[in-house]
């Protein structure tokens, strides 16, 4: 795809340093920012993670390893971040369809819960004020913002974020180029902010 490499690749790795420098200003993560690791779901390394950040899902082809890596990745309290993923008008891909049927292969009892600003994660260390048009990079319409919980129960961990017809990496991309407004960045980064608080403390 994108100069002969992955789809993903070309946010990587300017949004996450971006966004973990933004976390490391504001909290005592102390996050490495001098290099970003890129992991296979069947790869053990995975496991030395907290958080899994997953992009461009709508051209996800996953392997049974892979499947069973990332399952058990959630079992042992992993956190997958999914971002950057359009509907199934966009650049001819298969949208949420790709997505839920590679995820069914993870999780074949899987049920996703459409999330509102009533949940914690929107008020985890920013309060992010309303999900109604939240800034969009380039797509059109509602971004959906949705949730994979432990044992369907909404009552338990959350251990998929999925942030669907929207792309927040791109404000981390670009918040150094001033191609989008201050307002709209600072909105992508207390969402991304949110998620990593989240993962790291459920």
């Amino acid at each position: 795809w994108y100069r002969g490499q992955p789809a993903w690749s070309h946010g990587y790795p300017v949004a996450e340093k971006n966004l973990v420098q933004i976390m490391n200003e504001i909290s005592y993560l102390g996050a490495n920012t001098d290099g970003f690791n890129s992991v296979r779901f069947d790869d053990p390394e995975l496991y030395r993670y907290p958080i899994a950040y997953v992009i461009e899902p709508d051209w996800w082809a996953i392997t049974e390893a892979e499947s069973k890596g990332l399952r058990d990745y959630m079992l042992k309290g992993g956190f997958v971040i999914v971002d950057d993923f359009k509907t199934a008008e966009w650049r001819g891909g298969r949208g949420w369809e790709q997505f839920a049927e590679n995820f069914a292969r993870v999780k074949p009892d899987a049920k996703f819960i459409d999330l509102d600003i009533k949940h914690q994660l929107f008020n985890q260390f920013f309060e992010i004020l309303s999900l109604d048009m939240f800034p969009q990079a380039y797509n059109a319409g509602q971004p959906i913002f949705r949730a994979g919980v432990e044992d369907n129960d909404v009552r338990k961990r959350m251990q998929v974020f999925i942030a669907y017809n929207t792309d927040i990496s791109q404000f981390w991309e670009w918040s150094g180029r001033g191609f989008r407004p201050i307002a709209d960045t600072n909105e992508a980064y207390k969402l991304g902010v949110n998620a990593i608080i989240y993962g790291l403390t459920h």
